[in-house]
């Protein structure tokens, strides 16, 4: 069996994109019998079929799917790798990647943004909200050069460092009754049915840990994936939910939600993260600056040293 050449890959490439021979060479700017002749041809070089032929049409062969979602991976690369030199051809001043969690993404993080471009008019930056298991990947790749999360993370080639801290709250419906409350305690929580998370997710093992350390049951009537979606759920109806704070402030105030504080309720620890042995370059820091200035802004309360150890705890 023979390695496949860069040209049977493009060609492979075509046809899976497009599903036949002549959308492929309309693409590749090729003949039809050209893309034939050398489809046959990668055919016969690696050992297998990569195409069913049935009335006229081709269908994958699954050896086919595996092989396309690894060449998609080496394209998305390359993109990145043609993205990048575009940039320096175009002499920007420096680029920076952002990445973040939903809850800090959808409030803080677009103004710190708007922000720092004053100063860096020049910068491009580029930003987008994953789960925290993407953002880890993204950080040890080099795809990114800043995290912004508002729950802890561990991982021993990442340094972490609080930014600031904020607290779960109870959202409701405006009509449910615990809205004619000023604050609730979690017996209150556990009298009405909640819109929760994961138990593997960040969010749901932290509530989770809370009501058990305070010996208490909730119950859960829907499971959701993020405070933005149970805050969607709130607006039906259907439970109470508890989000952080860093959430409620990205809600339009015009929604039917009321925002209850809770009695004991846990404090979460905001956190900045990149690559731990490699200092992160001038731009970022001075983006890091500038998002520490608005947490400030914002009144959200910096970590001592003492609160950190604990929400790291």
């Amino acid at each position: 069996m023979a390695a496949l050449n860069l040209r049977q890959i493009e060609v492979f490439r075509a046809v899976m994109t497009t599903g036949t021979i002549a959308g492929a060479s309309q693409l590749l700017f090729v003949s039809q019998p050209a893309v034939s002749r050398l489809l046959a041809h990668t055919e016969q070089r690696i050992g297998y079929p990569l195409f069913e032929r049935i009335k006229g049409r081709l269908f994958a062969t699954p050896e086919a799917k595996k092989l396309f979602h690894a060449v998609e991976q080496v394209y998305e690369a390359v993109q990145r790798v043609n993205h990048l030199s575009k940039d320096l051809a175009l002499n920007r001043t420096g680029i920076l990647n952002l990445v973040s969690s939903p809850s800090v993404g959808q409030s803080l993080i677009p103004q710190a943004v708007a922000n720092f471009r004053e100063v860096h008019p020049d910068c491009k930056v580029t930003f987008a909200c994953h789960s925290y298991e993407h953002i880890q990947a993204l950080l040890l790749s080099h795809q990114a050069d800043l995290g912004i999360i508002s729950l802890p993370m561990t991982h021993p080639n990442l340094e972490i460092t609080p930014l600031c801290m904020n607290r779960l709250v109870c959202v409701m419906h405006e009509s449910h009754p615990l809205s004619a409350k000023e604050t609730l305690t979690l017996d209150d929580l556990c009298a009405w049915p909640m819109v929760g998370y994961g138990e593997d997710s960040p969010m749901g093992k932290l509530i989770s840990q809370y009501f058990e350390k305070h010996d208490r049951q909730m119950t859960t009537a829907v499971e959701v994936g993020s405070p933005q979606n149970a805050g969607s759920m709130v607006e039906t109806g259907i439970g109470i939910a508890l989000v952080d704070e860093f959430s409620v402030r990205s809600w339009s105030r015009t929604r039917p939600i009321q925002v209850r504080p809770i009695e004991h309720a846990p404090i979460l620890q905001a956190n900045l993260v990149h690559l731990r042995y490699e200092p992160p370059a001038q731009l970022t820091r001075s983006f890091i600056q500038v998002l520490r200035e608005l947490v400030v802004d914002h009144g959200f309360e910096t970590l001592t040293e003492d609160q950190a150890i604990d929400a790291i705890a």
